[in-house]
């Protein structure tokens, strides 16, 4: 009988190479925390959420989450950020390209609107839903929020009241400003409220010509 290896019998498979785990690059996990945070807002029920159950989601411990914000207001902060610069960009554009000073009152509410029902979570923050119980002042950056849509609003309507001649065209335009802006908030109220079953773009166009004119 031959000594030499039998070369058609099977060798023994190498030991699988555990995986590597991808290091995020410099900002990304920032963004997959906010991005996190902002889909747990989006579950039903609107329980606080805490980091230890943000850093479960990551899986990653709370001091990494630390890492890169320095508090839980921080991560909120970043997610009112998020919206100011989402709904600020688009009513500048609005209010660049559109001539009609009512087009751009009524376009502005539109994508106050849509842009809530399209990201639910951020729905939840923009009504302080979210920040109960968290820092006083994200409340108070998200009313400076809605103090700002009103102006915007407010400077379209008076163009509109001074073109149709009225006699009292800003106090006629801070009224319908700020009906506008509380319709908002009342829309958004009832979609986070509802679990996000409540469209808040529900019968928009019709309501818009009610107020708007």
């Amino acid at each position: 009988m031959s000594d030499a290896p039998d070369l058609a019998s099977p060798t023994p498979a190498a030991p699988a190479a555990a995986p590597v785990r991808k290091r995020p690059k410099p900002g990304e996990r920032r963004v997959q925390i906010l991005h996190a945070l902002a889909q747990m807002l989006e579950q039903p029920g609107g329980e606080r959420i805490t980091t230890a159950a943000l850093a479960s989601r990551l899986d990653v411990s709370e001091a990494a989450l630390y890492r890169h914000f320095a508090s839980k207001a921080q991560m909120f902060e970043g997610l009112i950020e998020f919206i100011e610069s989402s709904v600020f960009t688009l009513v500048n554009q609005i209010v660049e390209r559109e001539p009609d000073p009512r087009v751009q009152a009524a376009h502005s509410v539109a994508v106050l609107l849509q842009f809530a029902e399209k990201n639910p979570g951020m729905a939840r923050v923009m009504v302080g839903d979210a920040l109960v119980l968290e820092h006083e002042r994200l409340q108070a950056r998200i009313n400076q929020f809605f103090d700002r849509i009103e102006s915007l609003l407010r400077q379209s309507l008076r163009q509109a009241a001074d073109a149709r001649g009225s006699l009292a065209p800003t106090a006629e335009a801070a009224a319908q400003a700020s009906m506008l802006t509380s319709y908002c908030l009342g829309r958004l109220q009832r979609f986070a409220r509802s679990d996000f079953k409540r469209s808040p773009v529900e019968h928009l166009d019709a309501s818009l010509q009610m107020m708007i004119h």
